[in-house]
């Protein structure tokens, strides 16, 4: 029997394969996950070069975030994070063709589909944070307001490109379980109607009709008893 969630299981159709770049550089997941990237680079270089800033009355510099020092290292930290882990994952879709175990992409998938959602939900919270921050600040003389503007909107953003990575894991995962699920071998119903090959076809049977031969007794004279001549 052929082992079940073979070479196909959890969308790796040839494992072992060569490697098509122009087919892995088109797909909808590689697309978004370099989107990801772009954005996620956005986000955290525009909080470490313009997101600091020095008030005339303090020679600290704070963030432009209404000066909340937390804001900018959780945007910067969510950023880094992210880029490392999309560049990290390209390397892994590339590699997952390759993986004969089915297992081995079972958990491939399911790292993909963790992180994705998790960041998800913390760009979510980074956007929320700071949209919130940048509308309570007043002050913004001196403030570089395009990068303040892009940060918020690229958090946006990642949350929308992170969504369809996390969708797009949970459909492989999904088509995953089903293919190892579903056996990919199945034993044929025996035929009871299907006459035998002629190779075995058994050999006819005459029977021999049996005729009882008749038995006659053969008669029997008592000619007596003669004494002999003396």
């Amino acid at each position: 029997m052929e082992e079940t969630g073979g070479a196909t299981a959890y969308g790796a159709s040839l494992a072992g394969g060569g490697f098509d770049v122009n087919k892995f550089v088109r797909q909808p997941q590689t697309i978004v996950r370099f989107l990801s990237w772009i954005f996620a680079l956005v986000v955290f270089a525009s909080i470490t070069t313009e997101g600091y800033i020095n008030s005339p009355h303090d020679p600290n510099a704070k963030c432009i975030f209404n000066q909340n020092d937390s804001a900018c290292h959780y945007a910067i930290g969510i950023g880094v994070i992210a880029f490392l882990a999309c560049v990290g994952f390209l390397v892994l879709d590339v590699y997952v063709p390759y993986m004969s175990n089915a297992q081995e992409r079972k958990y491939a998938v399911m790292a993909d589909l963790g992180f994705s959602g998790a960041w998800t939900f913390l760009w979510f919270v980074c956007f929320c944070l700071l949209a919130s921050q940048w509308g309570k600040t007043h002050e913004i003389g001196g403030v570089p307001v395009d990068a303040a503007r892009a940060t918020v909107a690229f958090s946006f953003f990642s949350i929308a490109t992170w969504g369809i990575l996390t969708y797009f894991a949970l459909g492989r995962f999904r088509r995953g379980v089903n293919e190892v699920t579903i056996p990919t071998y199945t034993e044929p119903t025996p035929d009871l109607h299907t006459p035998y090959p002629p190779t075995y076809a058994p050999t006819s049977y005459t029977p021999t009709t049996y005729n009882p031969t008749t038995y006659t007794p053969t008669t029997y004279t008592d000619i007596g008893y003669q004494p002999p001549n003396y």
